[in-house]
């Protein structure tokens, strides 16, 4: 498992793939808050120099393809001893899992999927990368339909050094010939991996199969493919010439770059004659494709012209190929005066047609509608307007998952079809993917994650976790915050940002014993506390300053602190208990808060335990300590001197004899 945090700013979560040489792991940009793909190189990769260096190069390089059909890459770096490259988090399946579940595609769908494929691939050859590695697990199938191409792990740079040799890399089942044989690559070796491609996606099943890799690496190099339409009857001849074309053995013999194939695929669609001529027999079809379309069910009532490779016998044809018939291979005796006949008649006829057609035509007869679909709006009513046969109808729109907006999708009449002159061609054309529901955002404050994940999936939104934070008003391990609030409009699929709680923040609360009240209370205030103040007497503390503050050590921000300020002493008037019993005198004393000491002393005129005097006198702090002067009654001296508590300067002695 590589480290939680990589370069200081992306979390790693959990596992979503493995590769060859990296494994993919679903990620957390913390500066930008978005979710990302990391590839983390494996360690025993990671180890080598030469492929550390080149796994620096390509992601620079790739980093530098912008295309909606690559997908992006954010960022690189190294942390420690891991290598890792930082990419946009896609959604969908690839195309391999996608064939695996759902068998072959339609026809049309896999020329606008190979033709996504060239524009990923025109933008990677502008900048001499070769992807080396196309195949239908690094297709990735998106929501909408549309494709990015992914991988360019084992992608190198046509003039990279950083290998002595071109070693072979890739998956057997789709290398070109030339790569299995360590050969110099170019555009056309990632042209012949797409044909392998769409010939998978147009059959279900690759070309070449076989026990092992090398098996399979020959006979790319020895054997022509079974043509795509002898597995798949629906393969029309148009895009089996292009498959085939793309596959030739010879990279001379295929189209030489990826716009090349990506017109051909685009004829194919729009209708217009498709142009994929092989040399020496591999591939030959200049076939309009609306012919194809206008073959009922399975292709019957179409011409069909395919030169096979040596070797490839079609279904239902036995042994007899263009140019050898016979038990031994020998030729037969030619009917030569009858073919010429035939060949005579068969002209005139044709010659006729032409011209009726043509006289039906100029009198305003009947023609083939024209196929305007996958034509942007645009382009449909140019060509429209450019004839003087068909006339625009309505233009209607409507969203499609799977045509971009602005292409049309339908129209009415159908291509192929005989229609008037002056007829209204009425075209339908995509707006793009149905925007999502809008729905209200729920509340998540103080839910548990499986909580707040259950309430977003009700309304068709997805949890996502962020980086925790500190709150004094949410317990440890509950939502806290999150991203968009709380009933704010988000559309159906939207991501919800949620931030739990690590309890709220602890700081130290500052030691304002001694201080003033204003500089206490500031003091606290700027650490992040509440003040509550409280009037104190205290004979230690000059009065305005503080006596004590509670609670002390670390607090929780905004904790209230309650700060205790002097008042001085608290000064209280000392009673007068001259007469008293000295119990009396003791407990009255000590009610009002005062400590009571004794002075016994001989006393002929007082009785025993009687209070004749005390001090001091007037007022006292609260808890000052009285002295009284207590009778022992009469005794064998002379007079004795005692308090008698006169006035407020303090004790009066009297003498008596």
């Amino acid at each position: 498992m590589p480290k939680d945090m990589l370069g200081g700013r992306y979390k790693v979560l959990d596992k979503i793939g493995v590769g060859g040489m990296a494994s993919v792991y679903r990620g957390m940009d913390t500066v930008l808050n978005r979710s990302v793909a990391i590839k983390i190189m494996l360690e025993q990769y990671a180890q080598d120099p030469s492929f550390a260096a080149r796994f620096k190069q390509e992601a620079q390089a790739a980093a530098a393809l912008s295309s909606p059909y690559i997908v992006g890459i954010y960022d690189w770096g190294k942390d420690g001893d891991t290598y890792y490259i930082v990419m946009e988090l896609l959604r969908g399946t690839d195309l391999k899992t996608g064939l695996k579940n759902h068998g072959a595609l339609e026809p049309r769908k896999v020329a606008q999927i190979g033709s996504q494929i060239c524009q990923a691939l025109s933008v990677a050859h502008r900048h001499d990368i070769i992807h080396r590695d196309i195949k239908p697990q690094n297709i990735m199938v998106q929501p909408d339909g549309n494709i990015k191409v992914m991988d360019f792990g084992i992608a190198r740079a046509r003039n990279s050094h950083l290998t002595a040799t071109n070693s072979v890399l890739g998956t057997a089942h789709y290398v070109s010939p030339e790569q299995t044989q360590g050969k110099d690559l170019g555009p056309t070796s990632d042209i012949y991996s797409l044909g392998v491609v769409m010939y998978e996606a147009a059959t279900g099943r690759v070309p070449f199969d076989g026990d092992d890799a090398i098996t399979v690496a020959l006979k790319q190099v020895n054997e022509e493919p079974v043509p795509p339409s002898q597995i798949n009857p629906k393969v029309d001849a148009n895009l089996e010439a292009i498959i085939l074309k793309c596959m030739a053995k010879d990279p001379a013999q295929r189209y030489q770059t990826a716009d090349e194939l990506r017109r051909a695929l685009m004829d194919y669609l729009s209708g217009r004659v498709v142009q994929a001529t092989v040399e020496n027999g591999a591939a030959t079809a200049l076939v309009p494709a609306s012919a194809t379309r206008r073959m009922n069910g399975n292709g019957e009532g179409a011409t069909r012209q395919i030169n096979r490779p040596a070797g490839v016998v079609p279904v239902g044809t036995g042994t007899n190929l263009a140019g050898a018939s016979g038990p031994y291979g020998e030729p037969q005796p030619k009917k030569r005066h009858t073919g010429l006949i035939v060949g005579i008649i068969v002209a005139i006829i044709a010659v006729v047609a032409l011209v009726v057609w043509f006289f039906m035509s100029q009198n305003g007869a009947t023609q083939m509608v024209p196929n305007y679909v996958s034509l942007t709006r645009a382009e449909a009513e140019q060509r429209i307007a450019e004839s003087d046969f068909w006339t625009l109808g309505t233009v209607g729109t409507e969203y499609s998952d799977t045509v971009e907006r602005g292409v049309v999708i339908s129209q009415d009449p159908e291509s192929g079809i005989s229609a008037a002159r002056g007829t209204a061609i009425n075209l339908v054309v995509s707006r793009g993917q149905e925007p999502a529901e809008e729905v209200a955002v729920p509340d998540l404050k103080n839910m548990t994650p499986d909580e707040a994940q259950k309430a977003l999936e009700a309304v068709g939104l997805v949890a996502k976790a962020g980086e925790p934070v500190n709150a004094d008003d949410v317990d440890e391990g509950r939502i806290a915050t999150q991203d968009p609030a709380a009933g704010a409009t988000a559309k159906v699929g939207d991501d919800v940002t949620y931030h739990l709680s690590n309890g709220p923040q602890l700081k130290d609360v500052p030691d304002v014993n001694g201080y003033s009240r204003s500089d206490a209370v500031s003091a606290l205030e700027q650490a992040g506390f509440a003040v509550s103040e409280q009037d104190v007497y205290s004979s230690d503390v000059q009065k305005g300053y503080v006596v004590d503050y509670q609670p002390t050590g670390k607090q929780p921000t905004g904790t209230t602190i309650v700060v205790s300020v002097s008042q001085g002493p608290n000064l209280v008037d000392i009673p007068s208990t001259i007469g008293d019993d000295v119990d009396s005198a003791t407990a009255e004393l000590q009610n009002l808060g005062f400590t009571v000491n004794y002075d016994y002393r001989d006393n002929r005129q007082e009785p025993a335990g009687q209070v004749v005097g005390f001090s001091p006198s007037g007022s006292a702090p609260y808890g000052a300590t009285i002295t009284l002067v207590v009778s022992n009654g009469p005794g064998t001296g002379g007079g004795t001197g005692y308090n008698t508590g006169g006035g407020t300067g303090g004790a009066t002695t009297q003498s008596r004899s």
